[in-house]
């Protein structure tokens, strides 16, 4: 690459075009900087591209390099899919009208050759996520096959009407084609108030994509699903705790009933759970039941931002810290689900934070995942005055690579040959 990309811009109409003499910008936390020609990739198949309502495009110009901003012209940014992590969002200038954005995450994005590019890197190979995986003209007739097959099982039929066809769940598609990783929804409820929650907003203002499960799945209904996914499915996983749902959790003697029977029918497979990590006493349990694999979501390892975004209802992120410590303890495959805003997550207070909590409670795994979230909505809300000097993304991966070899990244749940082999390796 021989220049930096020129900058994207929206007009009012959404019709998008590039500006020649101006470079592309990122911005990391409130710092709008230039982007580094070693970080950009092409834009992967499978992304979106979108302007961003009522902010103004901000890049840099080419021969003095000051920076610039097109009030007359909005910013465009790149939501891009599964198992790529961005390295910066897109820059922009907030207006007085602007809106607040939907539950997504906003990668810059600029133009060169014709061709989009994006500064992100890829971090998981695997292709159970991508956009590109699925051919969703034939999800609902497999959905309506496997729903008359088991006419009374209310769980097949919510996560395929509702998820695989009307939300485009990845885990409930894979499910009705009968591979991967499948979903289990038990929990309607949930003891944390995240602010960019995908299932229950108590505004309007941002939707979510989904609702929660409106209803108790029976313990047959739990060992019918996940027994069909592990005796058919190849890489099979069956996990706990999905988007259509609150904290599994506050579900565990359900759920600990449902793994006994499953794994009383069957040793196949990987039984996963998918959690806020607030009640380490109950995942003991489950572990103890058959649980194989967890992994908790983390905004940050800072107790001040985690307890601002998850708004916790009587727990802490210490009872989050120790359940990755029990994990381990127990011999179980332990991730870290970690949202990754720029300017945030690679600062150097977030990554001195990281490195004790690895010291104590050291994950198999971190899932890098993009942030899906309004920027402003998540600086105003949880960061605040927020002050810390960024190291950049790459760079904090290639500590944590440095100082604790043994971690692995990725985006995907595992399946069972990568648990067995890292449980050898310990």
């Amino acid at each position: 690459m021989k220049q930096l990309p020129s900058l994207l811009v929206s007009d009012r109409a959404g019709n998008l075009f590039d500006i020649p003499d101006t470079e592309m910008a990122g911005k990391s936390g409130r710092t709008i900087h230039p982007v580094q020609a070693h970080d950009l990739i092409p834009l992967p198949d499978g992304s979106q591209v979108f302007m961003m309502p009522e902010r103004s495009a901000i890049g840099f110009d080419r021969r003095t390099g000051r920076r610039k901003n097109f009030k007359d012209y909005f910013a465009v940014a790149a939501y891009i899919p599964p198992s790529y992590t961005h390295l910066a969002m897109a820059a922009y200038g907030m207006t007085e009208r602007a809106p607040r954005l939907p539950l997504m995450s906003f990668t810059a994005v600029g133009w060169y050759r014709g061709r989009m590019y994006v500064p992100a890197v890829h971090i998981d190979r695997e292709i159970k996520h991508l956009p590109t995986s699925f051919d969703d003209n034939i999800i609902s007739n497999k959905v309506e096959a496997m729903v008359s097959k088991y006419p009374h099982n209310r769980l097949i039929a919510h996560h395929g009407r509702q998820c695989a066809v009307e939300y485009g769940c990845a885990n409930a598609k894979n499910f009705f084609l009968q591979r991967w990783e499948a979903p289990i929804a038990v929990a309607g409820g949930c003891n944390a108030n995240c602010i960019a929650c995908i299932s229950f907003q108590p505004s309007s203002s941002v939707p979510s994509p989904q609702e929660r499960i409106p209803f108790l799945p029976t313990v047959e209904e739990i060992v019918e699903m996940a027994v069909v996914h592990l005796i058919t499915a190849p890489k099979a996983i069956v996990s706990f705790g999905q988007g259509c749902e609150g904290e599994p959790l506050l579900q565990g003697p359900r759920i600990e009933k449902a793994l006994r029977e499953i794994r009383r029918q069957t040793r196949k497979g990987v039984l996963h759970l998918n959690t806020n990590g607030s009640r380490p006493t109950v995942l003991a349990k489950l572990f103890d039941a058959g649980l194989d694999s967890v992994r908790i979501s983390l905004n940050s390892v800072q107790p001040e931002l985690y307890h601002r975004y998850y708004k916790p209802n009587n727990y802490s992120f210490e009872d989050v810290r120790e359940s990755l410590r029990v994990a381990r303890t127990m011999n179980k495959y332990a991730s870290m689900n970690y949202f990754v805003f720029p300017g945030i997550t690679d600062s150097k207070k977030e990554a001195a934070a990281l490195m004790r909590l690895f010291r104590t409670a050291r994950p198999n795994l971190i899932q890098w995942r993009n942030f899906n979230i309004d920027p402003e909505w998540y600086l105003t809300e949880v960061c605040h005055d927020y002050r810390s000097p960024r190291l950049g993304v790459k760079k904090l991966m290639f500590l944590i690579q440095k100082k604790f070899p043994d971690i692995q990244f990725g985006y995907n749940n595992k399946a069972a040959s990568v648990i067995h082999k890292s449980k050898e390796a310990a």
